[in-house]
Protein backbone atom coordinates (compact mmCIF):
# COMPACT_ATOMS: atom_id res chain seq x y z
CA UNK A 1 0.00 0.00 0.00
CA UNK A 2 1.76 3.55 -0.73
CA UNK A 3 2.10 5.96 1.86
CA UNK A 4 0.48 8.43 2.37
CA UNK A 5 1.83 11.65 0.06
CA UNK A 6 2.06 14.17 2.77
CA UNK A 7 3.80 12.43 5.42
CA UNK A 8 7.00 14.59 5.69
CA UNK A 9 9.32 11.73 6.67
CA UNK A 10 8.24 9.13 4.02
CA UNK A 11 8.68 12.20 1.62
CA UNK A 12 12.38 13.14 3.22
CA UNK A 13 13.53 9.03 2.80
CA UNK A 14 12.50 9.40 -0.58
CA UNK A 15 14.73 12.51 -1.50
CA UNK A 16 17.72 10.05 -0.11
CA UNK A 17 17.22 7.24 -1.93
CA UNK A 18 16.50 9.12 -5.32
CA UNK A 19 18.93 11.54 -4.70
CA UNK A 20 21.29 9.77 -6.57
CA UNK A 21 22.70 10.61 -10.28
CA UNK A 22 23.66 8.03 -12.78
CA UNK A 23 27.14 9.02 -14.50
CA UNK A 24 26.94 8.56 -18.01
CA UNK A 25 29.49 9.92 -21.19
CA UNK A 26 29.14 12.93 -22.47
CA UNK A 27 29.86 13.61 -25.85
CA UNK A 28 30.14 17.43 -27.20
CA UNK A 29 28.28 18.36 -24.31
CA UNK A 30 25.21 15.86 -25.67
CA UNK A 31 24.26 13.38 -23.09
CA UNK A 32 23.82 10.08 -24.99
CA UNK A 33 21.53 7.53 -22.98
CA UNK A 34 20.76 3.82 -24.08
CA UNK A 35 17.23 2.75 -23.01
CA UNK A 36 14.23 1.06 -23.81
CA UNK A 37 10.66 1.32 -21.57
CA UNK A 38 11.55 3.76 -19.68
CA UNK A 39 13.45 5.83 -22.52
CA UNK A 40 15.30 8.05 -20.00
CA UNK A 41 17.08 6.06 -16.93
CA UNK A 42 19.36 9.05 -15.41
CA UNK A 43 16.22 11.09 -14.42
CA UNK A 44 12.63 10.98 -14.06
CA UNK A 45 10.62 12.45 -16.91
CA UNK A 46 6.97 12.80 -17.41
CA UNK A 47 4.23 14.04 -19.64
CA UNK A 48 5.93 13.67 -22.91
CA UNK A 49 5.32 14.89 -25.99
CA UNK A 50 6.82 13.88 -29.15
CA UNK A 51 7.28 15.70 -32.48
CA UNK A 52 8.94 14.86 -35.23
CA UNK A 53 11.38 17.83 -36.47
CA UNK A 54 14.23 17.40 -38.77
CA UNK A 55 14.04 13.77 -39.15
CA UNK A 56 14.26 13.29 -35.68
CA UNK A 57 11.43 12.17 -32.78
CA UNK A 58 12.38 15.36 -30.31
CA UNK A 59 10.42 14.71 -26.68
CA UNK A 60 9.24 17.51 -24.74
CA UNK A 61 8.61 16.14 -21.22
CA UNK A 62 8.05 17.76 -17.94
CA UNK A 63 10.82 17.04 -15.30
CA UNK A 64 10.14 15.54 -11.97
CA UNK A 65 12.10 15.98 -8.95
CA UNK A 66 11.74 15.23 -5.40
CA UNK A 67 10.44 17.78 -3.32
CA UNK A 68 12.20 19.08 0.17
CA UNK A 69 11.56 21.55 2.61
CA UNK A 70 13.00 24.40 0.77
CA UNK A 71 11.14 23.08 -2.91
CA UNK A 72 7.75 22.63 -3.78
CA UNK A 73 5.11 20.93 -1.83
CA UNK A 74 6.08 17.87 -0.14
CA UNK A 75 4.66 14.57 -0.98
CA UNK A 76 3.24 16.33 -4.06
CA UNK A 77 4.43 16.90 -7.96
CA UNK A 78 7.41 19.15 -8.47
CA UNK A 79 9.19 20.32 -11.43
CA UNK A 80 11.79 23.07 -11.62
CA UNK A 81 13.16 23.04 -15.25
CA UNK A 82 12.51 21.25 -19.02
CA UNK A 83 14.73 19.10 -20.57
CA UNK A 84 14.75 18.10 -24.71
CA UNK A 85 15.39 14.80 -25.39
CA UNK A 86 16.39 13.60 -29.86
CA UNK A 87 16.33 10.38 -31.30
CA UNK A 88 16.90 8.77 -34.61
CA UNK A 89 16.43 5.43 -33.83
CA UNK A 90 14.21 5.61 -31.10
CA UNK A 91 16.72 3.54 -28.56
CA UNK A 92 19.14 5.78 -28.14
CA UNK A 93 17.79 9.02 -26.86
CA UNK A 94 20.04 12.21 -26.74
CA UNK A 95 19.60 14.89 -23.77
CA UNK A 96 20.27 18.67 -24.84
CA UNK A 97 19.92 19.39 -21.28
CA UNK A 98 17.87 22.22 -19.60
CA UNK A 99 15.97 23.63 -21.82
CA UNK A 100 14.16 26.44 -19.33
CA UNK A 101 13.76 27.10 -15.79
CA UNK A 102 11.47 28.92 -14.13
CA UNK A 103 14.03 31.24 -12.77
CA UNK A 104 14.03 31.90 -16.79
CA UNK A 105 10.53 33.10 -17.43
CA UNK A 106 9.47 36.95 -16.46
CA UNK A 107 6.00 36.41 -15.02
CA UNK A 108 6.10 33.05 -13.33
CA UNK A 109 7.33 32.40 -9.73
CA UNK A 110 10.42 31.50 -9.64
CA UNK A 111 10.16 29.41 -6.35
CA UNK A 112 6.68 27.17 -7.76
CA UNK A 113 7.87 24.45 -8.88
CA UNK A 114 5.05 23.98 -11.04
CA UNK A 115 6.53 23.55 -14.62
CA UNK A 116 4.22 21.00 -15.98
CA UNK A 117 3.34 19.01 -18.89
CA UNK A 118 4.74 21.35 -22.18
CA UNK A 119 4.89 21.15 -26.28
CA UNK A 120 6.41 22.04 -28.57
CA UNK A 121 5.69 23.08 -32.58
CA UNK A 122 7.46 24.54 -35.68
CA UNK A 123 6.13 27.15 -37.37
CA UNK A 124 8.11 29.57 -40.41
CA UNK A 125 11.60 28.17 -39.17
CA UNK A 126 10.77 28.91 -35.69
CA UNK A 127 10.41 26.45 -32.73
CA UNK A 128 7.15 27.88 -30.44
CA UNK A 129 7.85 26.10 -26.75
CA UNK A 130 4.36 25.99 -24.50
CA UNK A 131 4.44 25.30 -20.86
CA UNK A 132 1.87 25.94 -17.65
CA UNK A 133 2.94 27.40 -14.61
CA UNK A 134 2.06 29.20 -11.64
CA UNK A 135 2.38 33.46 -11.92
CA UNK A 136 3.66 35.22 -9.39
CA UNK A 137 0.76 37.72 -8.77
CA UNK A 138 -1.87 35.26 -8.89
CA UNK A 139 -3.54 32.42 -7.99
CA UNK A 140 -3.60 28.93 -10.14
CA UNK A 141 -2.04 28.58 -13.66
CA UNK A 142 -1.50 30.09 -16.38
CA UNK A 143 0.39 29.31 -20.06
CA UNK A 144 3.49 31.05 -21.35
CA UNK A 145 5.64 30.52 -24.82
CA UNK A 146 9.44 30.46 -25.35
CA UNK A 147 11.08 30.35 -28.39
CA UNK A 148 13.80 29.26 -30.21
CA UNK A 149 15.73 28.97 -33.51
CA UNK A 150 16.58 24.85 -32.96
CA UNK A 151 14.09 22.24 -32.00
CA UNK A 152 16.90 21.97 -28.53
CA UNK A 153 16.71 25.09 -28.10
CA UNK A 154 18.17 27.73 -26.76
CA UNK A 155 14.60 29.18 -25.47
CA UNK A 156 13.71 32.75 -24.90
CA UNK A 157 10.33 32.75 -22.90
CA UNK A 158 7.88 36.09 -23.54
CA UNK A 159 7.69 38.81 -21.27
CA UNK A 160 4.10 37.57 -20.61
CA UNK A 161 1.99 34.77 -20.63
CA UNK A 162 -1.14 34.07 -23.20
CA UNK A 163 -3.54 36.08 -22.19
CA UNK A 164 -6.97 34.84 -21.68
CA UNK A 165 -5.63 31.37 -20.47
CA UNK A 166 -5.99 29.68 -17.40
CA UNK A 167 -4.99 26.10 -16.96
CA UNK A 168 -2.47 23.66 -17.36
CA UNK A 169 -1.31 20.78 -20.04
CA UNK A 170 -1.04 23.27 -23.45
CA UNK A 171 -1.12 21.24 -26.69
CA UNK A 172 -0.71 23.14 -30.21
CA UNK A 173 -2.16 21.74 -33.20
CA UNK A 174 -1.51 23.36 -36.26
CA UNK A 175 -4.13 22.01 -39.55
CA UNK A 176 -3.23 21.87 -42.90
CA UNK A 177 -4.28 25.59 -44.16
CA UNK A 178 -1.62 26.94 -41.72
CA UNK A 179 -4.09 27.52 -38.72
CA UNK A 180 -2.77 26.65 -35.53
CA UNK A 181 -4.82 25.64 -32.53
CA UNK A 182 -4.25 26.09 -28.78
CA UNK A 183 -5.82 23.11 -26.39
CA UNK A 184 -5.50 23.25 -22.81
CA UNK A 185 -6.72 21.84 -19.58
CA UNK A 186 -8.90 23.87 -16.56
CA UNK A 187 -11.36 21.13 -15.19
CA UNK A 188 -12.50 20.88 -18.68
CA UNK A 189 -10.64 20.93 -21.96
CA UNK A 190 -10.50 24.30 -23.68
CA UNK A 191 -10.03 25.40 -26.55
CA UNK A 192 -8.80 28.36 -28.81
CA UNK A 193 -7.54 29.42 -32.62
CA UNK A 194 -4.02 30.76 -32.62
CA UNK A 195 -2.35 34.34 -34.08
CA UNK A 196 -0.24 33.83 -36.93
CA UNK A 197 2.40 34.99 -34.40
CA UNK A 198 1.22 32.02 -32.13
CA UNK A 199 1.64 33.93 -28.86
CA UNK A 200 -1.85 35.22 -28.96
CA UNK A 201 -5.54 34.53 -29.17
CA UNK A 202 -7.21 34.78 -32.06
CA UNK A 203 -10.43 34.04 -30.75
CA UNK A 204 -12.32 33.30 -27.54
CA UNK A 205 -11.74 30.12 -25.36
CA UNK A 206 -14.55 27.38 -25.45
CA UNK A 207 -15.23 24.24 -23.65
CA UNK A 208 -15.36 21.09 -26.00
CA UNK A 209 -18.57 20.11 -25.62
CA UNK A 210 -19.51 16.50 -25.22
CA UNK A 211 -16.63 14.55 -23.45
CA UNK A 212 -16.49 13.02 -19.89
CA UNK A 213 -18.57 15.17 -17.01
CA UNK A 214 -17.42 13.05 -14.34
CA UNK A 215 -13.92 12.61 -13.36
CA UNK A 216 -10.80 14.22 -14.25
CA UNK A 217 -10.09 15.25 -17.38
CA UNK A 218 -7.07 16.72 -18.18
CA UNK A 219 -4.17 16.70 -21.06
CA UNK A 220 -5.84 16.98 -23.96
CA UNK A 221 -3.75 15.80 -27.49
CA UNK A 222 -4.77 16.36 -30.94
CA UNK A 223 -3.97 14.99 -34.18
CA UNK A 224 -5.29 14.33 -37.70
CA UNK A 225 -5.44 11.35 -39.84
CA UNK A 226 -6.92 10.72 -43.13
CA UNK A 227 -8.88 13.27 -42.49
CA UNK A 228 -10.27 13.21 -39.47
CA UNK A 229 -9.08 14.89 -36.34
CA UNK A 230 -8.55 12.66 -32.82
CA UNK A 231 -8.60 14.57 -29.78
CA UNK A 232 -6.86 12.46 -27.07
CA UNK A 233 -7.07 12.67 -23.04
CA UNK A 234 -6.17 11.36 -19.61
CA UNK A 235 -9.32 10.55 -17.86
CA UNK A 236 -9.92 9.06 -14.77
CA UNK A 237 -12.95 6.82 -15.21
CA UNK A 238 -12.67 4.35 -12.24
CA UNK A 239 -9.00 5.24 -9.69
CA UNK A 240 -6.42 6.19 -11.80
CA UNK A 241 -6.05 7.78 -15.27
CA UNK A 242 -6.75 6.25 -18.76
CA UNK A 243 -6.10 7.34 -22.22
CA UNK A 244 -9.28 8.06 -24.23
CA UNK A 245 -9.70 9.72 -27.29
CA UNK A 246 -12.44 11.37 -29.20
CA UNK A 247 -13.22 12.01 -33.17
CA UNK A 248 -14.32 14.61 -35.01
CA UNK A 249 -14.19 16.09 -38.89
CA UNK A 250 -13.06 19.53 -37.65
CA UNK A 251 -10.19 20.88 -35.20
CA UNK A 252 -13.02 22.67 -33.48
CA UNK A 253 -15.08 19.69 -33.28
CA UNK A 254 -18.09 18.76 -32.62
CA UNK A 255 -16.37 15.72 -31.21
CA UNK A 256 -17.95 11.54 -30.42
CA UNK A 257 -15.86 10.32 -27.70
CA UNK A 258 -14.99 7.18 -29.54
CA UNK A 259 -12.82 4.52 -27.22
CA UNK A 260 -9.93 3.98 -25.00
CA UNK A 261 -6.61 4.23 -26.14
CA UNK A 262 -4.64 2.33 -22.81
CA UNK A 263 -6.42 0.92 -19.65
CA UNK A 264 -5.32 2.39 -16.31
CA UNK A 265 -2.38 1.66 -14.31
CA UNK A 266 -2.24 -2.12 -13.13
CA UNK A 267 0.43 -0.72 -10.60
CA UNK A 268 -2.05 2.39 -9.37
CA UNK A 269 -0.28 5.36 -10.99
CA UNK A 270 -2.74 8.01 -10.44
CA UNK A 271 -1.55 9.80 -13.55
CA UNK A 272 -0.76 9.22 -17.62
CA UNK A 273 0.05 11.73 -20.12
CA UNK A 274 0.80 10.95 -23.80
CA UNK A 275 1.24 12.62 -26.75
CA UNK A 276 0.83 10.17 -30.44
CA UNK A 277 3.10 10.88 -33.40
CA UNK A 278 3.64 9.39 -36.61
CA UNK A 279 7.21 8.93 -37.46
CA UNK A 280 8.27 6.67 -40.68
CA UNK A 281 5.33 5.41 -41.10
CA UNK A 282 4.53 4.44 -37.83
CA UNK A 283 2.51 5.28 -35.02
CA UNK A 284 3.79 5.92 -31.66
CA UNK A 285 2.05 6.53 -28.40
CA UNK A 286 4.38 8.44 -25.61
CA UNK A 287 3.29 8.47 -22.32
CA UNK A 288 4.09 7.55 -18.43
CA UNK A 289 4.68 5.53 -15.57
CA UNK A 290 6.36 5.35 -12.20
CA UNK A 291 8.88 2.29 -13.59
CA UNK A 292 11.87 3.64 -11.50
CA UNK A 293 9.63 5.34 -8.24
CA UNK A 294 7.52 2.49 -7.35
CA UNK A 295 6.59 3.37 -3.94
CA UNK A 296 6.00 7.06 -5.04
CA UNK A 297 3.89 8.25 -8.49
CA UNK A 298 4.83 11.64 -8.44
CA UNK A 299 8.32 10.63 -9.94
CA UNK A 300 7.28 9.26 -13.09
CA UNK A 301 9.42 7.79 -16.24
CA UNK A 302 8.43 8.23 -19.58
CA UNK A 303 7.62 5.46 -22.00
CA UNK A 304 6.93 4.44 -25.65
CA UNK A 305 5.10 1.99 -27.29
CA UNK A 306 3.74 1.26 -30.88
CA UNK A 307 0.07 1.97 -31.81
CA UNK A 308 -2.07 1.49 -34.56
CA UNK A 309 -5.55 1.79 -36.13
CA UNK A 310 -8.76 -0.45 -37.13
CA UNK A 311 -9.63 -0.24 -41.12
CA UNK A 312 -12.56 2.04 -39.59
CA UNK A 313 -9.91 4.50 -38.01
CA UNK A 314 -10.57 3.27 -34.74
CA UNK A 315 -7.71 2.57 -32.37
CA UNK A 316 -6.05 -0.24 -31.10
CA UNK A 317 -6.04 -0.22 -27.38
CA UNK A 318 -1.84 -0.23 -26.55
CA UNK A 319 -1.08 -2.90 -23.83
CA UNK A 320 1.85 -1.39 -22.33
CA UNK A 321 5.51 -3.43 -22.76
CA UNK A 322 8.77 -2.95 -21.36
CA UNK A 323 10.74 -3.84 -24.33
CA UNK A 324 9.35 -0.61 -25.94
CA UNK A 325 10.48 0.33 -29.60
CA UNK A 326 12.76 0.61 -31.98
CA UNK A 327 15.61 -2.21 -33.06
CA UNK A 328 19.04 -2.12 -31.53
CA UNK A 329 22.19 -3.02 -32.55
CA UNK A 330 23.91 -6.30 -31.31
CA UNK A 331 26.56 -4.03 -30.01
CA UNK A 332 24.35 -1.76 -28.03
CA UNK A 333 23.77 -2.75 -24.00
CA UNK A 334 20.48 -5.03 -24.48
CA UNK A 335 19.09 -4.71 -21.07
CA UNK A 336 16.77 -7.85 -21.32
CA UNK A 337 15.39 -7.12 -17.84
CA UNK A 338 13.15 -4.89 -20.37
CA UNK A 339 11.69 -8.43 -22.07
CA UNK A 340 9.18 -8.75 -24.81
CA UNK A 341 8.26 -12.02 -22.92
CA UNK A 342 9.52 -14.12 -20.35
CA UNK A 343 9.37 -17.42 -18.65
CA UNK A 344 6.54 -17.05 -15.56
CA UNK A 345 9.63 -18.08 -12.59
CA UNK A 346 12.04 -15.18 -14.16
CA UNK A 347 11.52 -12.46 -12.11
CA UNK A 348 13.02 -8.76 -11.78
CA UNK A 349 14.47 -6.70 -9.23
CA UNK A 350 16.32 -3.00 -8.98
CA UNK A 351 20.17 -3.01 -9.19
CA UNK A 352 20.47 -0.71 -6.18
CA UNK A 353 17.41 -0.02 -3.80
CA UNK A 354 18.74 3.17 -2.86
CA UNK A 355 19.56 4.28 -6.80
CA UNK A 356 17.15 2.92 -8.78
CA UNK A 357 18.25 4.62 -12.06
CA UNK A 358 21.15 1.71 -12.09
CA UNK A 359 17.90 -0.02 -13.57
CA UNK A 360 17.20 -3.61 -13.16
CA UNK A 361 18.59 -7.40 -13.49
CA UNK A 362 16.57 -10.39 -13.94
CA UNK A 363 16.98 -13.85 -11.96
CA UNK A 364 16.45 -16.97 -14.22
CA UNK A 365 16.52 -20.73 -12.81
CA UNK A 366 16.94 -23.83 -14.36
CA UNK A 367 14.69 -23.48 -17.80
CA UNK A 368 13.54 -20.02 -16.98
CA UNK A 369 13.94 -17.57 -20.07
CA UNK A 370 13.48 -14.40 -21.28
CA UNK A 371 13.03 -12.87 -24.45
CA UNK A 372 14.45 -9.50 -26.20
CA UNK A 373 12.38 -9.02 -29.26
CA UNK A 374 14.51 -6.79 -32.58
CA UNK A 375 18.43 -7.16 -32.19
CA UNK A 376 19.98 -6.46 -35.27
CA UNK A 377 23.59 -8.35 -36.15
CA UNK A 378 24.39 -6.24 -38.69
CA UNK A 379 28.08 -7.66 -38.90
CA UNK A 380 29.58 -11.22 -37.18
CA UNK A 381 30.33 -11.07 -33.27
CA UNK A 382 33.29 -12.69 -32.01
CA UNK A 383 31.99 -12.60 -28.62
CA UNK A 384 29.34 -12.15 -25.91
CA UNK A 385 29.60 -9.66 -22.90
CA UNK A 386 27.42 -9.63 -19.84
CA UNK A 387 26.93 -8.36 -16.54
CA UNK A 388 25.83 -11.64 -14.51
CA UNK A 389 25.73 -12.92 -11.22
CA UNK A 390 25.72 -16.91 -11.45
CA UNK A 391 25.49 -18.31 -7.93
CA UNK A 392 26.05 -21.44 -9.56
CA UNK A 393 27.66 -22.81 -12.72
CA UNK A 394 25.10 -22.61 -15.88
CA UNK A 395 24.65 -22.90 -19.45
CA UNK A 396 22.95 -19.78 -21.70
CA UNK A 397 21.51 -20.93 -24.83
CA UNK A 398 21.00 -17.93 -27.21
CA UNK A 399 18.08 -18.90 -29.48
CA UNK A 400 16.79 -17.46 -32.68
CA UNK A 401 13.14 -17.53 -31.29
CA UNK A 402 11.56 -17.24 -34.48
CA UNK A 403 12.82 -20.06 -36.08
CA UNK A 404 13.42 -21.48 -32.44
CA UNK A 405 17.29 -22.61 -33.60
CA UNK A 406 20.12 -21.84 -31.43
CA UNK A 407 22.66 -19.71 -31.98
CA UNK A 408 24.65 -20.08 -29.41
CA UNK A 409 25.61 -21.81 -25.82
CA UNK A 410 27.55 -20.13 -23.31
CA UNK A 411 29.00 -21.29 -20.00
CA UNK A 412 29.13 -19.16 -16.88
CA UNK A 413 31.22 -20.34 -14.21
CA UNK A 414 30.06 -19.96 -10.45
CA UNK A 415 30.79 -16.42 -8.86
CA UNK A 416 30.23 -14.61 -5.83
CA UNK A 417 29.13 -11.57 -6.85
CA UNK A 418 28.60 -9.46 -10.20
CA UNK A 419 31.07 -9.50 -13.13
CA UNK A 420 31.49 -8.58 -16.45
CA UNK A 421 32.09 -11.62 -18.00
CA UNK A 422 32.75 -12.35 -21.90
CA UNK A 423 32.89 -15.21 -24.03
CA UNK A 424 33.39 -16.70 -27.46
CA UNK A 425 30.40 -17.13 -29.52
CA UNK A 426 30.16 -18.92 -33.43
CA UNK A 427 29.53 -17.62 -36.01
CA UNK A 428 25.92 -16.12 -36.53
CA UNK A 429 24.18 -14.92 -39.75
CA UNK A 430 23.45 -10.89 -39.85
CA UNK A 431 19.88 -10.62 -39.70
CA UNK A 432 17.34 -8.86 -36.80
CA UNK A 433 16.60 -11.47 -34.32
CA UNK A 434 13.85 -11.79 -32.17
CA UNK A 435 16.47 -13.44 -29.40
CA UNK A 436 15.36 -15.67 -26.35
CA UNK A 437 18.24 -16.50 -23.59
CA UNK A 438 17.31 -19.85 -21.93
CA UNK A 439 18.83 -20.81 -18.86
CA UNK A 440 19.41 -24.45 -19.45
CA UNK A 441 21.47 -25.07 -15.56
CA UNK A 442 22.10 -23.29 -12.88
CA UNK A 443 20.88 -20.14 -11.60
CA UNK A 444 22.07 -16.83 -12.33
CA UNK A 445 21.02 -13.52 -12.26
CA UNK A 446 21.81 -11.07 -15.33
CA UNK A 447 21.71 -7.03 -15.72
CA UNK A 448 22.88 -6.82 -19.65
CA UNK A 449 24.09 -8.40 -22.76
CA UNK A 450 26.09 -6.97 -25.29
CA UNK A 451 27.73 -8.47 -28.65
CA UNK A 452 31.49 -7.66 -29.47
CA UNK A 453 33.38 -7.83 -32.24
Amino acid sequence: MMKKTNDKTFGLELQLKYSYVLIVTFILGVQFIWAQNPLIRDQYTADPTARVFNNKVYVYPSHDIMCTEEKGRLGWFCMEDYHVFSSEDLTTWNDHGEILNQKDVPWADAEGYSMWAPDCVEKDGKYYFYFPTKPKDTEGFTIGVAIGDNPEGPFTPQEKPIANVNGIDPNVFIDHDGQAYLYWSGRYIHMAKLNANMTELASEPSIIANLPEEGHLEGPFMFERNGKYYLTYPHVENKTERLEYAIGDSPMGPFQVTGVIMDESPTGCWTNHHSIVDYKDQWYLFYHHNDLSPDFDKNRSIRADSLSFNTDGTIKKVIPTLRGIGINKASEKLQIDRYSAKSTAATLHFNNLQNTFEGWNIALKQNDWVQYNAVDFDKTYASLAMRVNATKKSQLQIVDATNNTILAEIEIPANTGWLEYEAALPQIATAVYDLKLVLKTGEASIDWIRFKD
